[in-house]
C-alpha cells in the first residue's frame, strides 16, 4: 500500500468519525434532524453555507476549465459576492418565515407560500430528480481523486464504496450535526490544501507566480483575455454568470436551505453574507493551477480535463503531502455528499410522501438517505456517465425555481400557484429542449433562455387569472400555515 493511499484511507475515515460524532442525543423528530433545532451559530452556519462553494466539482474542475478556456473560467469569481450581496437581506427573510412558519424544506416554503400542497410537491420533486446526478458527481468524483492521486484504478471502487457508506452513517447517526462536524475538517483541509498548492505548484514547474505570468503572456496571450465570440467568448461569460447569479441568490439548490433555517439568528446569516465572498474568492486558485498545467504539460502529456490538478500535485510534492492534498479533495465529495442527501430525503419525507406521524417520517427519510446513496453509487460504479447529460441540467434546471421564489418574498406572492407552476414547466421544457435538441448552438447560456421563458409563461399565466376571477393573489391578511411544527413536542423513538 502507499502512502498516499494510506493517507487518503485515514482521511476519509477522519471525517466519517467525526461526523459520527456530531450526534449529541437521537434526532426526536424531523426538524430537530434536519435543521438542528435552529440554535447554530455564525461559524456553523457559515462552515454550511459554504459547503456548496468547494465540491469535486469545483475544486477540480476549474482546473480543467482554465486549462480549455483560459480566463473566460474566472465567471465563477464575480457572481458569488453579487449573490451574498443580495442574500444579505433575502436569507434573514427567510429564516424569519422559516421560524415563524415552521418550514425545513425549500418545499414546504412553496407550498405555504403559494397556498398549495401540490406545487411544493411539484417543486420538491424536480428537486430531488435534478439533485441526484449531482450527487453522483460527487461520489464518482471521490473515485477519480483516489485513482489519480494513487495512480491505482483498482483503488477507486473501494474508496466509493466505502466513503459511501461512511457518509450514510454519518448522516442518519448524526442528521444536520453530522454534517456541520465534517464541514470542520473539509474546510480545514480546503485552507490547506489551497494555501499548499497556490505555493508549491507555481514554484515547482515555473518558479514562482510572477514567472507563470510571464510565460502566460508569452505563449498563451490569447487565453488571457475573454474572446468576442466563440464557445467561450464574452457572451457566454456574462450569461453563464448570470445564471449562476440567479441561482446562488435565490437559494434554488434545495440543499442550501437546511443551512438557513438552522441558524440562531438573522445575524448570523449576515455576517456569513460578508464573509463566504471572502472564502468564495480562493477558487481563483485552481485556476492558476490550470493555467500552470497550460505552461508545463505538452505533447503525451496534455492537459487531462479535471485531473490536471492532481496530475500536477503529484509531481510537485511528496507522497504524504499528496495525500493530505488528496483526503481534501475527498472531503470535497463527502461533506456535500452528506448536505445533497440531507436535502433529497427531507424533501420526500416532509413534500412527497408526507407520511403521518413523527416517527413515520424519520423512517421514510432515513430510508431515502440509503436509496438515494445507493443508486447514486450503484450508477457511478456500473454507469458513470448514465447521468451526464442530466448533469448539465443540475445547476439550469434547479434555476428554474427562482423566479417562483422572487415572487413569493414579499408580503404577499406576486404569483399564484398555477402561475409559478406553469412558468416553472415551461422553463423546464424549453431547457431539456435546448440541451438534447441538438439544434442550439448559441453562445447565450440556455439557463438564462429558459429563465426569460419562464417569467414570459409565468406572467401571462398570472394576468390571465386575475382578469378572469378580479381577484387579488392572496388576501391581505396572511393565511394560517400549511405546515405547523411544534418545537417543543419531543416523541422518544428506541434507537
Amino acid at each position: 500500500m502507499s502512502v498516499t493511499l494510506l493517507v487518503c484511507i485515514l482521511g476519509m475515515v477522519a471525517i466519517g468519525a467525526l461526523g459520527l460524532l456530531g450526534r449529541r442525543r437521537p434526532a426526536a423528530s424531523l426538524e430537530e434532524w434536519s435543521v438542528g433545532g435552529r440554535n447554530f451559530g455564525a461559524f456553523t452556519t457559515w462552515l454550511l453555507q459554504a459547503g456548496e462553494i468547494y465540491t469535486t466539482f469545483t475544486f477540480l474542475g476549474l482546473a480543467g476549465l482554465a486549462c480549455t478556456s483560459g480566463v473566460a473560467v474566472t465567471y465563477a469569481l464575480p457572481y458569488l459576492p453579487l449573490a451574498y450581496v443580495g442574500l444579505y437581506a433575502i436569507a434573514p427573510v427567510i429564516w424569519r418565515m422559516g421560524r415563524d412558519r415552521g418550514y425545513l424544506t425549500q418545499g414546504d416554503f412553496f407550498a405555504d407560500r403559494y397556498g398549495s400542497r401540490l406545487f411544493g410537491g411539484l417543486t420538491s420533486v424536480l428537486g430531488v430528480v435534478f439533485l441526484l446526478p449531482y450527487l453522483q458527481l460527487q461520489i464518482t468524483g471521490l473515485g477519480l481523486v483516489i485513482q489519480l492521486a494513487t495512480g491505482n484504478k483498482d483503488a477507486a471502487t473501494p474508496a466509493m464504496i466505502a466513503a459511501s457508506v461512511l457518509v450514510v452513517a454519518f448522516v442518519l447517526w448524526s442528521g444536520i450535526q453530522g454534517v456541520a462536524k465534517a464541514a470542520y475538517l473539509k474546510d480545514a483541509l480546503m485552507v490547506v490544501a489551497l494555501l499548499v498548492l497556490l505555493v508549491m505548484v507555481p514554484a515547482h514547474y515555473n518558479g514562482g507566480i510572477g514567472h507563470l505570468g510571464a510565460q502566460l503572456r508569452e505563449h498563451h496571450s490569447e487565453l488571457l483575455s475573454v474572446p468576442a465570440g466563440g464557445p467561450y467568448g464574452q457572451v457566454w461569460f456574462f450569461t453563464a454568470m448570470l445564471t449562476s447569479l440567479f441561482s446562488v441568490l435565490f437559494l434554488t439548490m434545495p440543499q442550501g436551505w437546511a443551512p438557513v433555517l438552522a441558524a440562531g439568528s438573522e445575524r448570523a446569516l449576515r455576517k456569513n453574507s460578508i464573509w463566504i465572498p471572502v472564502y468564495g474568492a480562493t477558487q481563483a486558485i485552481p485556476m492558476i493551477v490550470g493555467f500552470t498545467a497550460l505552461t508545463t504539460l505538452s505533447g503525451a502529456a496534455s492537459p487531462a480535463g479535471n485531473g490536471v490538478l492532481l496530475q500536477l500535485a503529484s509531481g510537485a510534492m511528496p507522497d504524504w503531502l499528496l495525500g493530505v492534498i488528496a483526503v481534501a479533495a475527498a472531503a470535497t465529495a463527502m461533506a456535500p455528499s452528506a448536505g445533497i442527501v440531507l436535502g433529497m430525503s427531507t424533501l420526500v419525507a416532509r413534500n412527497v410522501l408526507r407520511p403521518r406521524g413523527a416517527r413515520s417520517g424519520l423512517l421514510v427519510n432515513h430510508g431515502t438517505v440509503v436509496i438515494a446513496v445507493t443508486l447514486a453509487l450503484v450508477l457511478g460504479i456500473a454507469r458513470p456517465d448514465a447521468l451526464a447529460n442530466l448533469l448539465l441540467l443540475t445547476y439550469s434546471g434547479l434555476g428554474q425555481m427562482a423566479p417562483a421564489t422572487a415572487a413569493a418574498l414579499t408580503r404577499r406572492p406576486l404569483l399564484r400557484a398555477w402561475s409559478a407552476g406553469a412558468g416553472i414547466v415551461a422553463g423546464e421544457a424549453v431547457l431539456i429542449w435546448l440541451t438534447f435538441g441538438g439544434s442550439y448552438h448559441g453562445a447565450i447560456s440556455t439557463g438564462l433562455i429558459s429563465l426569460a421563458v419562464n417569467v414570459v409563461v409565468a406572467v401571462a399565466v398570472e394576468l390571465v387569472l386575475r382578469a378572469r376571477s378580479g381577484a387579488p393573489v392572496l388576501p391581505d391578511e396572511p393565511s394560517p400555515p400549511l405546515i405547523r411544527l411544534r418545537p417543543r413536542h419531543r416523541l422518544r423513538i428506541t434507537p
